[in-house]
């Protein structure tokens, strides 16, 4: 495997003999691996600085200085350096240091470097580090602050090429930026002698050069990776497969996190087969995975499971599954390379009450084991143009920045749920720019700076989208009717939303990335209604057993007048159903037991349901008592 250089590197070569000044900016806090044999060893691991410093001597420079606001001029890696530089600017070292101010005119550190990158006699390079710090605001600048960048832009104007055995070299000066913007923008825009390189977190080709090798045994205590070798030299296939995996999910990582990865890998003394688990235990504090704990054998018989709890969506259940099962075995991410994205995507559409939260609570619990790992975020409360900063977390400086999201902050406290997104078509169109990068990647940053990773969760949308329409003159109208067949209905539902994506929100590619996870719930049919009536009542019925002692009786006619009105209306679905239960029902019980200071120990039959409310009687009493 030949060794990747890094595209900062290889912009580096080319304009360095070009431009007087570049500005690095982008993973600059990052350590960084030399990739060629030169003043220092190839493969050597280094900071920015110290990088930029073999670089250049590599190239031929003899003067090599770096600054920094906090020690002034210095180089570690080479005190004739700074003697050269001292005697070119007229300056006298302090225990290997030139003290002086960033701001000012004459004699700040911005003129002594117009004073090196003038002279002619010895080629120069100037690494000025974390030049982000050297003013507070590149906004509300003070004249003195004004100056020192004059005389940076003079330096580079006034910048000279230097003949020596290397060839011709131009005197240079690099200034290590976070962003870009942190330093005045007249001081860099239309300026030609100015390039930004920016310098991102390592390639794949670099963190394979990094994993695979002479660098992998590096990952696993002596004795670990002795055990393990003789296997995986007689299964190269297999090895390649665990560094691909790990190489994979380590996207986004910087050297210094891999690095960290590595020494955890061992001292945890992780074998080989285990070291994407490795990732788990940097991300989230955990060696073992929920994930890989669930038994196979428990899910043969999920759908049974779940139709105890959701009615007459049998369609919508099975599709459901198909996706966990997927998550479950591992194959949620076979067809492509990415590994970081979450365990599975669903889009639960349908008419209300017809069980789409129920679905995912019944999800959570059989995952999970509890129903509240379902974290639910009402999309009508993002509606706002500034919404994301709630569900993410404000910027630096704003109000509520310390807080951080409603989101990444849940995620962070519990990376292992399902995270459910109820009535997706309330959220302001900006939300949308954010899903897609948690689709894509499955991670996401947070106002503080911190990445917050959905690799482990399960995402859900929910919508009413495709129920109703609106007509050429603008009136809503239905699109679909319960007196259609299920076919149908999953048909233009389905449409609906692919019309709404694509021609009135204008973001297909959000569509693209649920891809055919679009599960379609059916409207609750009157046979459906009894399922759910009938289940209701028995939940009643045990619960007021259990608890109170009181044993509840529902005469055929009682409940043969109870389902009629619970059937006169279904357009509310399943809650519907509910309120009916609990207005005819409960509540008028609720008051007979009261007013009749019954606390336990009897048995209660309820013997008709009249306009107002449930008819009973106790068994003690013998007489039938109207429920007001």
């Amino acid at each position: 495997m030949t060794d990747h250089i890094a595209k900062w590197h290889r912009e580096l070569s080319i304009f360095c003999r070009i431009k007087p000044l570049i500005i690095v900016e982008g993973n600059v806090l990052d350590v960084y691996r030399y990739p060629t044999e030169g003043s220092i060893s190839k493969g050597s691991i280094l900071r920015l600085p110290e990088y930029l410093h073999y670089y250049f001597t590599d190239l031929g420079y003899q003067t090599i200085v770096f600054y920094d606001s906090m020690q002034g001029f210095y180089n570690s890696c080479g005190e004739a350096h700074m003697e050269a530089f001292a005697r070119m600017t007229d300056s006298w070292p302090d225990e290997g240091h030139i003290r002086s101010e960033f701001k000012g005119r004459t004699g700040s550190a911005a003129a002594l470097v117009r004073t090196a990158l003038g002279q002619s006699k010895v080629p120069t390079a100037v690494i000025m580090n974390l030049a982000s710090r050297y003013i507070i605001s590149p906004d509300t600048i003070d004249q003195a602050e004004v100056d020192s960048f004059t005389n940076l832009l003079l330096a580079s104007l006034e910048g000279k090429d230097v003949r020596c055995e290397a060839g011709t070299l131009k005197n240079i000066v690099v200034m290590i930026v976070n962003k870009v913007n942190d330093i005045p923008a007249w001081f860099y825009l239309d300026n030609p002698n100015v390039k930004t390189v920016s310098i991102g977190t390592p390639s794949r080709e670099e963190r394979e050069t990094l994993v695979k090798g002479e660098n992998f045994a590096s990952f696993f205590a002596a004795d670990v990776y002795k055990e393990d070798r003789s296997y995986y030299e007689a299964h190269p296939d297999e090895l390649e497969k665990v560094q691909d995996k790990f190489i994979g999910l380590t996207e986004g990582f910087s050297f210094t996190e891999i690095n960290g990865l590595r020494r955890l890998c061992k001292n945890e003394r992780i074998h080989i087969r285990q070291m994407s688990s490795v990732i788990d235990l940097y991300r989230y504090g955990v060696k073992e995975n929920p994930w890989d704990a669930l038994n196979v054998r428990e899910w043969k018989n999920a759908k049974e499971d779940f139709c105890r709890r959701v009615k007459g969506q049998d369609p919508a259940i099975g599709k459901t599954l198909d996706v966990i099962k997927r998550a479950v075995t591992g194959m949620a991410g076979v067809q492509g390379a990415a590994h970081g994205k979450p365990k599975g995507i669903l889009f639960f559409a349908g008419p209300t009450g017809t069980g789409k939260t129920e679905t995912a609570k019944t999800l959570a619990e059989k995952l999970f084991g509890d129903e509240s790992r379902c974290i639910r975020f009402d999309m009508s409360e993002y509606s706002q143009s500034h919404s994301d900063q709630k569900l993410l977390g404000a910027p630096p400086g704003y109000i509520g920045y310390e807080a951080g999201g409603q989101l990444t902050n849940a995620v962070k406290n519990d990376p292992f749920s399902i995270l459910l997104f109820d009535e997706i078509e309330k959220a302001h169109p900006t939300i949308f720019d954010k899903f897609l990068q948690i689709l894509e990647d499955g991670r996401m940053t947070d106002g503080q700076g911190n990445t917050v990773y959905f690799s482990e969760c399960i995402i859900i949308f929910t919508s009413n989208l495709g129920i109703y329409t609106r007509n050429e003159q603008g009136i809503r109208e239905p699109n679909v009717t319960p007196d259609m067949e299920y076919p149908e209905v999953r048909k233009k539902v389905r449409q609906a939303i692919e019309d709404y994506f694509k021609l009135e929100l204008g973001r297909p590619e959000i569509l693209n990335r649920i891809g055919e996870n679009i599960v379609v719930f059916d409207f609750i049919r009157p046979e459906t209604a009894e399922q759910i009536l009938r289940s209701q009542i028995e939940r009643i019925v045990k619960n007021l057993e259990q608890e109170k002692r009181i044993r509840l009786e529902i005469t055929d006619s009682a409940y043969e007048k109870l389902k009629a009105r619970a059937l006169e209306n279904l357009s509310n679905g399943g809650r519907g159903i509910g309120n009916i239960v609990e207005s005819l029902l409960i509540n008028p019980l609720s008051r007979y037991l009261f007013d009749e200071e019954i606390k336990g120990d009897v048995r209660l039959t309820i013997n008709d349901i009249s306009p107002e409310g449930a008819v009973a009687e106790t068994a003690e009493a013998e007489t039938e008592s109207d429920i007001p």
